[in-house]
């Protein structure tokens, strides 16, 4: 079950051609993150501040088809993996059904030093429904 984050594409996110400029998904990706964790995981960033965080330690994505300025965007957030400390992301965007970009991120649950910390086990209960289950047939 994803969750799934709406997004219109505004003028802030567009070059002079009026497309969403690459770097600005990355952007759109930790908004998604970030209200996935404030509504899923009820770990807001707002209330993180100097006692944990979440950074991206990696992240890769694959354009398949430019936005465009009044787009309505939805992001749908899965977990392909829960670490101790780490959390596998897979993110699948979409516009009105063609797909416009995937991508694959991995975020660090760290501590108010900035070390990998694990995460609570009421935190792995909410998570857990979000986590892509594999099918018999391998999807």
């Amino acid at each position: 079950m994803p969750f799934v984050y709406h997004q219109k594409v505004k003028f802030r996110h567009c070059d002079p051609a009026g497309i969403v400029f690459y770097p600005r998904y990355f952007e759109m990706m930790n908004d998604t993150v970030e209200d996935f964790f404030e509504k899923v995981a009820l770990l807001p960033f707002s209330g993180m501040q100097q006692k944990c965080g979440i950074p991206t330690a990696g992240i890769e994505a694959q354009f398949q088809a430019p936005s465009r300025l009044g787009d309505q965007l939805e992001i749908a957030l899965t977990i392909t993996r829960l670490g101790r400390s780490s959390l596998g992301l897979a993110y699948d965007a979409r516009c009105e059904g063609a797909p416009r970009f995937t991508a694959g991120s991995t975020v660090v649950f760290i501590d108010d030093k900035g070390r990998p910390a694990p995460w609570t086990d009421a935190i792995r209960t909410r998570l857990d429904r979000f986590i892509k289950k594999e099918t018999p047939d391998g999807k």
